[in-house]
């Protein structure tokens, strides 16, 4: 049996079948609606006055994406096409000079309203970029930042989990179309965030998988949504700084994490605050940049003592061996004069306190001295 579906919105579906013709720019489309003086439907009407030129891109209108746009909405809960004309549509978007049309999204519209900053980095990020990635993120939702980030391995997982952690949530753009998932493996983030108050979009329709130029087009997506892009990890010829860049080049602010000078994701980073970006440490750093002030929560009496062991432990030479980069076993046990089983016997209780982490070729250092 067929399903039923709802006719598509009167005023959405012109500016849907514009969207539609993959090979005509959203800069055309709004260049020829100047031209006429037109609306999208008084440009599709059929007995409207065109030259050959614009009735050719007219004719690259793909109706089956059109369909496939309005099923996909009919087919799932919280689902939504965002067109130019919506009040949903984000007003910075409209700075793009080839904004999407149409947009589709999943989750909770309310966001695209809020304040954001974009959290961006390498897909082969290290342990510690990714806790750093989750840390930012984690102070930047619970103090009314939206997070938002690409969807990708590595900075952005890292970075929409931290923000779902958190009290405000976090937007993914996607490289494919809202019923896509790339890299497949992030199948259960996307679906943690359209369903625990978060939202995904994309500007691709239906059924498009992941094409090299979609995430150029994404990452213009992600940089004008947001007041600021933090790079986290990235190395020099990378999508990341390609974000950064359009950042900067719609006025946006753009802040970087530093880390070791030998570590080739850190020179993205490096050549950003050498070219002007904020250097940060702290999801502080960015809320007093955009001008949001964290309460300041006194401790608990429990908090106060959990803290105070973890600052005695954090004194100590054994913490002090560890590196914020990875350290082999060995290295720490040679330089705390121990054997490898003792010194990882007596790391066991640092684990368990959250001050390093195991990680593949030895421990890193999580926070401490």
């Amino acid at each position: 049996m067929n399903l039923q579906l709802t006719p598509p919105d009167s005023t959405q579906l012109p500016w849907v079948k514009l969207a539609s013709a993959q090979r005509v720019s959203p800069k055309s489309w709004l260049e020829v609606l100047e031209r006429y003086q037109l609306s999208p439907h008084e440009l599709l009407k059929e007995n409207t006055a065109l030259c050959e030129k614009t009735k050719a891109l007219i004719g690259q209108i793909s109706q089956p994406y059109v369909d496939a746009a309005f099923k996909w909405k009919e087919a799932g809960q919280n689902r939504h096409i965002i067109t130019l004309d919506s009040p949903f549509y984000p007003a910075s978007l409209k700075q793009l000079d080839s904004p999407p049309l149409a947009l589709f999204a999943t989750g909770n519209l309310e966001l695209l309203g809020q304040k954001q900053i974009a959290v961006v980095g390498s897909r082969r990020a290290s342990h510690q970029g990714k806790r750093i990635a989750n840390d930012f993120s984690l102070g930047l939702s619970n103090n009314g930042v939206v997070v938002t980030s690409g969807l990708a391995m590595g900075i952005d997982s890292a970075a929409h989990q931290g923000a779902m952690a958190g009290s405000t949530g976090t937007i993914a753009v996607m490289g494919t179309g809202p019923d896509k998932v790339y890299p497949a493996k992030n199948i259960k983030i996307l679906n943690d965030i359209n369903d625990n108050g978060g939202l995904s979009i994309s500007e691709f329709f239906p059924g498009q998988g992941p094409k090299p130029w979609h995430f150029p087009r994404r990452n213009r997506i992600i940089a004008a949504l947001s007041l600021g892009t933090l790079v986290v990890e990235a190395k020099i010829k990378s999508g990341t700084l390609i974000t950064a860049n359009l950042a900067a080049d719609l006025g946006r602010e753009v802040f970087a994490v530093p880390g070791n000078i030998f570590h080739a994701y850190s020179e993205g980073c490096h050549w950003l605050i050498q070219q002007g970006a904020k250097l940060v440490t702290t999801s502080n750093d960015i809320l007093e940049e955009i001008e949001i002030y964290p309460e300041q929560i006194s401790l608990g009496i429990d908090e106060q003592d959990e803290k105070s062991a973890a600052n005695s432990l954090a004194t100590d030479k054994l913490l002090a061996s560890v590196d914020y980069d990875i350290t082999a076993i060995d290295v720490i046990a040679q330089r705390n004069a121990l054997s490898v089983s003792q010194a990882m016997a007596s790391l066991l209780e640092y684990e368990l306190r959250g001050l390093v982490a195991a990680v593949p070729g030895g421990y890193v250092k999580l926070r401490g001295k």
